[in-house]
């Protein structure tokens, strides 16, 4: 590169690097600390201030958490604990809470003394809360007395002061803030998302008693989540919509070198394993030291069982892997760690080598007395594994189908799939199209080098109700498997993939909503991986086309569809010489249209498909596809009001 003599370019010191000061580096750089300045970020701002209460809960000094969401989108946490300190820390000179509110990593955390545990995902704490609030205000009561301070966008405006005296032992702390509307392009709270949340903390903390109140006109509601039961109440609601093969919820609650361990299983006669695992209240996605001590100790507990059961007799060569042992399995683990350590790239998967010793000696010993002296839900759980691995050697013979030679090897790919000519995945792109007609547009209509169709006919099998050799027996499951080339369950690859985006491009109409929703549960289930690593798609193909003269536009809502009209100097009957075509189906579009309006990345609109919560997801998945006719009833008598489009 050329040099040049232009003093601004060449001169660095000193002066030429920022300083932010206080908070400003959190309002500088939200992202970093909160996620995102959209929903997410928006709701964490709440996950923040309910984790401090928690910690007070974990410390056994609280046990009453209440939230409320107010009219302007405001929000209130209010705690019984022991109340933010306000006496002057001997260091900084100003009042403990003033320190916790202004200044990053400042809190009890991280002193061992203070507590023992705590949770939260970023540990970031209130004070960013604080920044990213328009207008924030703590009321504390400790010690007989009330205080109370105030702060605008993480400055203190008003100096603690002390507002009055409180009856008897009374304290606690509760924060009001309102989220700062320059910071986030999203504003408004979604009050399923924090009671998924708040729901998931009472099942991890039994006996705290959690609240939820909407006070916004329209949607005022009150919800209290209190499980007295933890963990076993935690499983009882994940396995709400299942049919349970033994009634008992198989329970463990112990502490092993300085870490808590909780544990609750209980199996049903579904094909998926649903386990989920916490540290420190922290939903662990990735799993961990812990979640492998407890499979290995599951696993090896079952085959010793096995071993010494009447079906070894029958079976010498009887031998279960780990996938069989979990086959319809529910457990939620939990452990508490003084310091846990996390890995992985979204910091949910711990490192600690001591828990896995400690969860697998734990549940070795307790699991293997429980089978001993429960010998009908022992033979259960072994009829149940036993069957899974008759269906897993099936599933073996099937799954050979579905694999390719070699990564080179073009040959084995389905003959109906329309491949793309480059052989990088990360530029290339597989829509998977809702019958032969659009299949057809959809060729024609694509850019070749990038772009691969694979063309469905029909509906897919329902994954929820087939345990995997079915799966795997049924063509066009393992058309989509051998396509995407990752393979699935245990043999899954994400470095095996032929395409970075895999696109979901169905009709806009009930039958098109379904497959849609078949696909969606396959992935789910089978290839989870694709949609953790943000590479499953939902084609957004337009619902109306409005043309007047060579004008013509497309409109992807009937509100849009009226603007449009309005727009041309009519409305959308019809009427001054405006036509209005109201799309059936992707067939009715030819390719250049098809190409227009949904396939060209300079126009399209495409979603990705994201699991912000596994818990929930793994619920709706169980209650809209699985067996049990009486929940998915319930389900849409109470959110039919919501359907703002559907066919008739």
């Amino acid at each position: 590169m050329a040099k040049t003599n232009d003093a601004a370019e060449s001169s660095y010191g000193a002066s030429d690097i920022q300083v932010l000061k206080g908070l400003e580096a959190v309002r500088k750089r939200p992202g970093m600390y909160i996620g995102s300045t959209s929903s997410r970020g928006l709701h964490h701002l709440v996950y923040e201030v309910v984790d401090n209460s928690i910690d007070e809960a974990l410390a056994g000094y609280c046990d009453s958490v209440a939230v409320t969401i107010h009219a302007d989108d405001s929000i209130t946490v209010t705690d019984n604990g022991r109340g933010i300190p306000v006496d002057i820390h001997p260091v900084e000179k100003i009042p403990g809470v003033e320190l916790a509110m202004t200044v990053l990593h400042a809190g009890g955390k991280f002193d061992k003394h203070s507590y023992k545990v705590s949770g939260g995902l970023h540990g970031v704490g209130v004070s960013v809360v604080n920044a990213l609030s328009e207008t924030l205000k703590v009321w504390i009561k400790r010690d007989g007395k009330e205080h109370y301070m105030d702060f605008t966008r993480g400055d203190t405006t008003t100096k603690l002061k002390q507002l009055g005296t409180v009856k008897g032992k009374e304290s606690g702390t509760k924060i009001w803030f309102k989220p700062d509307a320059q910071i986030f392009t999203e504003l408004v709270y979604d009050f399923s998302i924090l009671a998924s949340r708040l729901r998931e903390l009472s099942f991890l903390n039994k006996g705290v008693m959690i609240s939820l109140k909407d006070e916004r006109a329209g949607q005022e509601r009150e919800e209290t989540y209190h499980a007295k039961g933890g963990l076993k109440e935690f499983v009882a609601y994940l396995n709400a919509n299942k049919k349970v093969l033994h009634n008992e919820i198989v329970y463990l609650d112990a502490e092993k070198d300085d870490i808590g361990i909780e544990l609750a299983l209980q199996y049903n006669d579904g094909y998926n394993e649903n386990v989920f695992s916490f540290v420190n209240n922290i939903n662990t996605h990735e799993g961990g030291t812990h979640l492998t001590g407890f499979k290995s100790a599951l696993t090896s507990v079952i085959n010793k069982h096995l071993d010494k059961s009447s079906f070894a007799k029958k079976d010498k060569e009887a031998k279960l892997s780990g996938e069989d042992a979990r086959e319809g399995l529910t457990a939620v683990l939990s452990v508490k760690v003084r310091e846990p350590q996390f890995e992985g790239q979204t910091k949910t998967k711990l490192g600690n080598s001591e828990v896995e010793s400690a969860v697998k000696t734990t549940v070795n010993e307790w699991l293997a007395t429980y089978l001993e002296e429960h010998p009908r839900v022992a033979n259960i759980v072994l009829e149940k594994a036993l069957a899974a691995a008759r269906a897993r050697e099936a599933a073996r013979k099937a799954r050979d189908l579905t694999r390719k030679k070699s990564a080179l090897d073009v040959g084995n790919l389905p003959g109906k799939l329309a491949d793309c000519s480059l052989s990088d995945p990360a530029m290339c792109e597989l829509y998977l199209v809702e019958g032969d007609s659009a299949g057809g547009s959809a060729k024609q209509g694509r850019d070749r080098m990038f772009q691969a169709i694979l063309p469905l006919r029909g509906k897919i099998l329902n994954v929820e109700k087939a345990r995997i050799d079915k799966i795997l027996s049924n063509e066009e499951i393992r058309t989509i498997i051998t396509a995407i080339g990752t393979g699935i369950k245990e043999e899954f690859a994400l470095d095996g993939a032929r395409y970075h985006k895999i696109i979901i491009m169905t009709d806009a109409d009930v039958d098109g909503a379904h497959i849609r929703t078949l696909l969606l549960t396959f992935f789910y289930r089978q290839m989870p991986e694709l949609i953790e690593s943000g590479m499953v798609y939902i084609a957004q193909p337009p619902l109306f086309r409005v043309a007047k003269g060579k004008e013509e536009y497309y409109a992807y809502d009937a509100a849009e569809r009226d603007e449009i009209a309005k727009r041309l100097g009519g409305g959308a009957d019809g009427k001054a010489n405006i036509n209005v075509q109201r799309y059936k189906g992707l067939g009715e579009m030819n390719p250049e249209q098809l190409w227009k309006t949904t396939m060209d990345p300079e126009t399209r609109t495409i979603l990705k498909v994201n699991v912000e919560d596994a818990v929930m997801a793994d619920s709706i998945f169980q209650m809209l596809m699985g067996d049990e006719v009486e929940p998915r009833r319930i389900f849409i008598e109470q959110n039919a009001k919501f359907v703002s489009n559907l066919d008739i």
